[in-house]
């Protein structure tokens, strides 16, 4: 009987939410986090991590109370065991957690990325430890990597950061790097993208 629950709560849970739940839901978490003084950005994480293991007596960038952002070590925490905990035991062995469509699938692989449609998991071929050996997965995983770690230095946050909860707070330097986003996944995915593989 309890798994029957449990079945039926799994597959009410693992369903595609429609943006008209997803949305309010996610405006009332912004509205809390603004109400009590708080900002939620991924890559706030790392300076924090730093600060927290003694960065702060080599840079005066980690020098911040590296306490006060506990709460959002735990959001990202949770993040990553939730989404491990989801996919290998909560939604069962299939994985079926990104949902990709036939379309998608046939674009990636029009320009010779590699994605099998209703096999797991949905990911290009390149990414992976023998696609990492490969010019184009060096390039973009780890030139993608030092790309974004950049960017969200320069831009003081990620897109997280920036477009969840700086423009909830209104903030014009988050609408500009949230167009500066935009644009930049335009460019690497018609003009990039196409001519590396």
């Amino acid at each position: 009987m309890i798994e029957t629950y449990f079945n039926q709560f799994r597959d009410f849970v693992a369903q595609p939410w429609p943006w008209y739940v997803a949305g309010p839901l996610l405006a009332l978490v912004m509205f809390i986090l603004l109400y009590f003084g708080h900002e939620f950005g991924i890559s706030e994480n790392f300076r924090l991590m730093c600060a927290a293991d003694g960065a702060d007596n080599m840079n005066e960038f980690f020098k911040i109370d590296w306490r006060s952002g506990e709460w959002n070590l735990l959001v990202a925490l949770g993040a990553v065991f939730g989404g491990y905990l989801a996919s290998h035991y909560f939604l069962g062995p299939q994985g079926d957690v990104a949902h990709i469509s036939d379309a998608t699938v046939n674009s990636l692989n029009a320009i010779n990325i590699g994605v099998k449609a209703n096999e797991v998991p949905l990911i290009p071929e390149f990414i992976s430890w023998k696609g990492l050996l490969t010019w184009q997965g060096l390039l973009m995983i780890g030139g993608g990597g030092l790309m974004v770690g950049f960017g969200a230095r320069y831009a003081g946050g990620c897109t997280s950061g920036h477009a969840i909860s700086g423009l909830s707070a209104l903030q014009l330097p988050s609408l500009v790097a949230v167009v500066g986003f935009f644009m930049g996944g335009l460019l690497i995915t018609y003009l990039v993208i196409p001519y590396l593989f």
